[in-house]
């Protein structure tokens, strides 16, 4: 199966078409969370944490073997390596990702899996067109980061075919709060990382408000489930530090406050300490999962 043809840019192992697929500018605001070597190992932590979510909701949206699926904001590639084996060597995964350097991180990452069935396109995912449709469309923790989410699954509706889907996971932050009773050093530091989204132009409530994006953007309302995995492991224990970190530039550019949360070269140590004295559970990110079909008598154009 190919998916390009003369036109092309080569992207990584394979080559992405300029012709057949462009990718039409909606710049999106700068990205909160920047795009250091550790905010890419923190994204594939977190990535393994969800991977089960992701996979469960993407199976129980109909995405198996032979189909040809959009991955909206690739990012290190666990997205696109989840769908890789979903849709198997006769389908085809093509993923969008603005950043050059994590568009390298996914194809090596991809090449390593020994994956032959994914392609990436570097380019912003507000207007994307194909002369092929595809069977569906993606993304997980992409939304949220967009300045016009309603006008991106507007566009990305035109590119799947009657019948196909599209399936986003976005995060909910509020759900963390009843974590939170028993530790305040945890709740300040999630208290700073709200606002610093908030600040940043980034919705941290996007999941519950895809029931209504979906339908605005001209789907059916769209099923629904909020799973938030806990634990009490290292990588449970180091997700908020390392957001928090990740953060920490945002922060400051947008004048958030740190002083409560005291000396920051030792906050993941007293974040640690707090959560085992209380001998509580935590969790990383907090996903909706939403998915809907796109009518099989839609007569919606893809132009």
């Amino acid at each position: 199966m190919h998916l390009f043809s003369e036109d092309t840019k080569l992207i990584d192992g394979n080559v992405a078409n300029t012709a057949d697929m462009r990718t039409l500018s909606q710049p999106m605001k700068d990205y909160a969370l920047g795009y250091t070597d550790a905010e890419q190992e923190r994204l594939i932590r977190q990535a393994a944490i969800i991977a089960p979510i992701t996979e469960r909701l993407f199976r129980e949206a109909g995405i198996g073997p032979g189909q040809r699926v959009l991955d909206l904001g690739s990012g290190m590639g666990d997205v696109a390596t989840l769908l890789a084996r979903l849709v198997g060597p006769l389908g085809e995964v093509v993923g969008i990702e603005r950043d050059a350097n994590s568009i390298a991180r996914a194809r090596a990452r991809i090449a390593a899996a020994g994956l032959r069935n994914v392609s990436f396109i570097q380019g912003d995912v507000g207007e994307i067109a194909s002369d092929q449709p595809f069977d569906a469309a993606v993304g997980r923790l992409i939304l949220q980061f967009l300045p016009d989410a309603i006008g991106v699954l507007r566009s990305v509706y035109g590119l799947v075919r009657p019948g196909g889907v599209l399936a986003f996971q976005e995060p909910s932050l509020a759900s963390l709060s009843a974590l939170g009773a028993r530790l305040p050093l945890w709740s300040q530091v999630h208290r700073v990382i709200r606002e610093t989204f908030l600040r940043s132009g980034v919705n941290p409530e996007t999941g519950l408000t895809l029931h209504r994006i979906f339908q605005e953007a001209g789907l059916p309302a769209p099923i629904m489930h909020l799973e938030m995995p806990l634990g009490s492991d290292t990588d449970f224990l180091r997700w908020t530090p390392d957001l928090f970190n990740s953060l920490r530039p945002s922060a400051e550019q947008h004048n958030v406050s740190l002083d409560e949360l005291g000396d920051l070269t030792t906050l993941p140590y007293r974040l640690c300490a707090e959560i085992t004295r209380a001998k509580a559970v935590v969790s990383v990110v907090p996903l909706v999962s939403a998915w809907s079909r796109k009518p099989e008598d839609s007569l919606r154009s893809t132009d």
